[in-house]
């Protein structure tokens, strides 16, 4: 017996269900109505539970969002950021692509070429998650992958830029001069 082959007599069972339901052939080989049962007791009469009418669009106005269809501990080997002897990469950190790094571009598997392509100028590591879409650990832990192997060069910020007053006042005052999706200033207070 073959997997997945009806077992013989759930086989005939099928094939006499199917002849009925179809008719059997004549002498001339044409197919016969099949023979009418007894009528069939009527039954209560369906009621819709639901109306008919679907309270939503059919048509979403906005397009779903798709899940990622590889979890990103798989892209990742189960790896976390920080998990060598180096401290994770901040959020903060630039990196770029490494003239060996593009040289290497078509060797290189799916996300980690996406990453390396991406790096042609430098930008931060949210950043390039953001426009990636992409999990930020996952390209903390691929972005150390690709910088140990040659294929990004890495760029720390300075520890004393990032807690600077006069940095920070500035990000605040660019932010506050962005519009907002109606085009006007936010408020300074």
């Amino acid at each position: 017996m073959v997997a997945g082959e009806p077992v013989p007599h759930e086989a005939a069972a099928h094939e006499a269900v199917a002849e009925e339901a179809a008719g059997r052939e004549t002498e001339d080989g044409a197919r016969a109505a099949p023979e009418p049962s007894e009528p069939a007791e009527p039954s209560e009469p369906a009621v819709p539970s639901e109306p008919a009418v679907p309270s939503e669009p059919a048509v979403p106005s906005e397009p779903a969002v798709r899940a990622p269809a590889v979890r990103p501990f798989l892209l990742t080997a189960g790896r976390v950021s920080g998990s060598g002897a180096a401290p994770p990469l901040p959020v903060e950190t630039q990196i770029v692509a490494t003239p060996d790094g593009l040289s290497a571009l078509r060797s290189l598997a799916f996300e980690r070429r996406d990453i390396v392509a991406a790096c042609r100028r430098p930008q931060s590591v949210a950043e390039l998650a953001a426009r990636l879409r992409l999990h930020l650990n996952v390209v903390r832990v691929l972005a150390e992958d690709l910088c140990a192997a040659g294929h990004l060069a890495v760029h720390v910020p300075d520890a004393g830029t990032v807690h600077d007053i006069s940095v920070l006042r500035r990000v605040i005052d660019g932010l506050r001069a962005v519009p907002d999706s109606r085009g006007s200033l936010r408020d300074s207070g």
